[in-house]
């Protein structure tokens, strides 16, 4: 092959790469603002500024395309963990800054509620094939803290990583509801206070 023949191939694969990573991105802000249920292949090509009919080129189906956006989003879960680790030493200030990072998503949140608990929340009503990686949403981050507080000494590590996930979740769901980000700024400093005051048994 030739340098003109493999410059013109990288450059299909790259809009091809283009195309596909904007139809993901469309398509989690839709899942996220509008629904599962609600949201059309249509309407992701739309916003993704593709034509229909190339849509199907990268998914087949609107479960394909489903499962791009939850394996986008635990990527981003995966890379802001192990950004909090690589900023801060110790379990205490990874937790703390976790709960930052979440709180820090409130308007969106008060919005539309969390991203990553509304879409495990809708698949599971679903029941297809395309939720199975979706509790991964919850169990990566849930794993994470669990480790923390393990580092931290707690036997009880496991219980505590619940309790402040579902505190985040509910506060979530809360905010969504009474459509007041303030209450995330005030669990988000609750929860900062109570893993200061925890220490190893």
């Amino acid at each position: 092959m030739t340098d003109s023949q493999s410059g013109r191939t990288g450059e299909r694969s790259g809009a091809s790469r283009d195309k596909r990573d904007r139809l993901i991105a469309a398509a989690a802000e839709l899942l996220y603002r509008q629904g599962v249920e609600s949201t059309t292949l249509a309407d992701i090509a739309l916003s993704a500024d593709v034509p229909l009919g190339n849509v199907y080129y990268y998914f087949k189906t609107k479960d394909e395309i489903i499962d791009a956006v939850v394996q986008a989003h635990l990527h981003t879960i995966r890379s802001t963990l192990a950004a909090i680790e690589a900023d801060h030493r110790t379990p205490k200030g990874r937790l703390k800054a976790l709960v930052k990072v979440l709180a820090g998503q409130r308007d969106l949140i008060a919005e539309y509620g969390c991203p990553q608990g509304s879409l495990c929340s809708e698949l599971n009503k679903r029941g297809s094939g395309c939720g199975h990686c979706a509790p991964d949403l919850i169990r990566i981050p849930l794993a994470w803290v669990q480790d923390q507080f393990r580092l931290m000494g707690r036997r009880d590590a496991y219980d505590l990583a619940v309790t402040l996930i579902a505190a985040y979740q509910g506060t979530a769901l809360l905010s969504n509801t009474l459509d007041d980000p303030t209450l995330m700024t005030r669990e988000s400093r609750r929860l900062s206070r109570w893993i200061d005051a925890l220490d190893a048994p």
